[in-house]
């Protein structure tokens, strides 16, 4: 008897530790192994390819995982090349750092069934693709309202990539709301990087007295911001805050942190929560803000829109629909 008594105590103990240690290694799991990016333009444009770069390094640092990356990726066949090549590496978590990304990933993601495609602004999705979309038109409208607020020449202009860019509208719509008199003129690169042809608007519209410009584009933001400067007039700041180009030109930024919903999407992803799908995101989310206001912009002003922000927070309302 003392023998199956010591048996049954070794077995007890032995069980426990058994549990203990599973439940150890389990505290300690993740599903995160490695990290890639696919980005349409540069990771140095000081804009949104510098935005994903950063939610890369801050994955790799919380996560302690090796991340990787490609520039300059834009057609289906480079996509391919470069998930094959993710997926030899042991990559199981792909952001692509565009809209772009989402057909393309939609056509190669039932190919690799244990790795998870997310991208940004889109409409494709599946059990493994997750598209992450920024609600962009109030930032556009708050930054229209600061425009409108601060023109002396009631010529305010765009620089677009896009026509179809939400942040278009709510900026039209913010200027015409804060200044009925001001005249919106929009004028659009077609494409996010062709910096040349933005400074060639950007020269078309000053010669029609523009002295308020939103340049909406990743790579062509900083170097219109530039040429803003050096004419002595002023921008809005695009996706990122934009205040270190000149805080007496860039009046405040309408800013996007792709960084963070990158670090959000890990966090779910390495606890099995990351779901296929399509999600957007706003203010109330804490990934949209306004940047730092210029000193010329009046305080009394900035105080005010603050209040219209925070009323957007609460009721999701602008004032204009009010």
């Amino acid at each position: 008897m003392r023998i199956l008594r010591k048996l049954a105590s070794v077995f007890i103990i032995c069980l426990i530790v058994a549990l203990l240690s599973s439940c150890n290694v389990n505290s300690q799991q993740q599903n995160i192994n490695k990290v890639g990016m696919l980005v349409e333009g540069s990771i140095n444009d000081q804009s949104w390819g510098s935005k994903g770069y950063k939610g890369l390094l801050e994955i790799k640092e919380q996560f302690d995982v090796d991340v990787y990356f490609k520039e300059g990726v834009t057609t289906q066949q480079q996509v391919n090349h470069a998930i094959e090549e993710f997926a030899n590496q042991g990559v199981n978590l792909v952001f692509g750092h565009s809209s772009i990304y989402g057909k393309m990933f939609k056509d190669i993601a039932n190919e690799y069934p244990d790795v998870h495609f997310v991208y940004f602004n889109g409409g494709y999705s599946d059990d493994n693709l997750t598209s992450l979309n920024f609600s962009s038109h109030a930032m556009g409208f708050f930054g229209g309202m600061v425009a409108g607020k601060m023109t002396k020449t009631n010529q305010v202009g765009i620089i677009a990539a896009h026509e179809w860019q939400p942040e278009i509208e709510g900026f039209f719509e913010g200027v015409n709301y804060q200044n009925p008199n001001a005249e919106v003129k929009m004028e659009f690169v077609n494409g996010w990087d062709n910096t040349e042809r933005a400074l060639d608007l950007f020269k078309s519209l000053k010669e029609e007295n523009v002295d308020v410009y939103y340049p909406a584009g990743d790579s062509f933001s900083a170097p219109v911001i530039n040429r803003v400067r050096e004419a002595g007039l002023y921008a809005i700041g695009f996706v990122t805050d934009q205040s270190n180009l000149g805080e007496n030109t860039v009046l405040t930024s309408t800013v996007q942190y792709a960084n963070r919903l990158y670090v959000q999407a890990a966090e779910d992803f390495n606890v099995g929560e990351l779901q296929g799908g399509i999600f957007t995101f706003d203010f109330q989310d804490g990934v949209v803000e306004m940047g730092d206001f210029s000193p010329k912009v009046p305080g009394e002003f900035v105080a005010d829109l603050e209040r219209h922000i925070d009323n957007y927070k609460e009721d999701g309302l602008l004032p204009n629909e009010r």
